[in-house]
């Protein structure tokens, strides 16, 4: 293989995308009440849920090694990418950037070009940036306009999400500037979005998901400049339905270029928690 594509875990791959044998995965953890959850192909979204709901502590997440992300690298192509969380929410990417220095001193002999992606956005963000890479090398673009167009495209795209609760998120510290929510009795659940820089912002709230959910089209629909160019992506938890409305809504506002929805994996299922919808454009 020429070129690979890897792409931190929180990153859901499609089930093309796992056939093709050009996108590998860099597997984060979580701990659960003393116990750690890899996720990999391993992951039981159930079972991890059940165990979420009955643990009086928040899950916590930890990233890949720098050395994990040597040893990726060392088994991919000719060129390589690496495609990771928002640096501003995770470790992964510096952890990645790390793994990329240790390789070229330990194998400084070899001839291999490596670039590491801040997504500046997660889950399905990153989906859509590992598509835009392969996209690239497809079109037969060398290394240096792969990497130049792929950021151009990383700077125009937009994360948005509504969840049931942003428990899982606040307790670990990703919501910081961000004012708490007093307000979950009254079930206001607020419209979440991804800032340029990577962080996360409100958008806006509603009294109810339906509301919220709506609330969050309009937004994304107001906001899609050319959207007959792009690719939309849905990533949900554990809510097929509710993903296929919002789907629906947005296909009935927005032409898009193509769509698709996923399950989250692991890491999107525990910040997105039951019930929460990421969508990407």
């Amino acid at each position: 293989m020429e070129y690979r594509i890897i792409v931190d875990s929180c990153g859901e791959l499609t089930h093309k995308m796992k056939e093709s044998g050009i996108f590998e995965t860099a597997a984060l953890s979580m701990q659960v009440d003393g116990d750690t959850i890899v996720d990999d192909e391993s992951f039981d979204q159930k079972d991890f849920l059940k165990r979420v709901a009955a643990s009086p502590e928040c899950p916590k997440s930890s990233c890949p090694s720098p050395e994990e992300y040597m040893e990726l690298y060392r088994s991919g192509g000719k060129r390589v990418y690496a495609v990771t969380l928002s640096a501003e929410l995770s470790g992964s990417y510096n952890s990645a950037q790390l793994g990329r220095k240790l390789f070229f001193e330990e194998y400084p002999e070899e001839e291999k070009q490596i670039y590491v992606f801040n997504s500046r956005s997660a889950s399905v963000g990153e989906t859509l940036i590992a598509m835009k890479v392969r996209e690239c090398e497809e079109r037969g673009l060398p290394f240096e306009q792969t990497v130049e167009e792929t950021e151009r495209y990383i700077e125009e795209q937009h994360t948005y999400f509504v969840l049931e609760n942003l428990d899982t998120l606040r307790k670990n510290g990703r919501l910081t500037g961000i004012k708490s929510f007093v307000a979950s009795a009254l079930n206001i659940k607020p419209v979440m979005g991804s800032t340029p820089e990577g962080t996360i912002c409100q958008l806006g709230q509603a009294r109810g998901m339906k509301k919220a959910l709506a609330k969050m089209v309009e937004q994304i629909a107001g906001e899609a400049k050319g959207a007959k160019e792009k690719v939309l992506a849905i990533a949900h938890c554990n809510c097929p339905e509710r993903a296929r409305e919002v789907e629906r809504m947005l296909l009935d506002k927005v032409r898009v270029r193509d769509s698709f929805i996923v399950d989250t994996a692991g890491i999107s299922t525990m910040y997105a928690n039951d019930g929460g919808i990421i969508v990407v454009l």
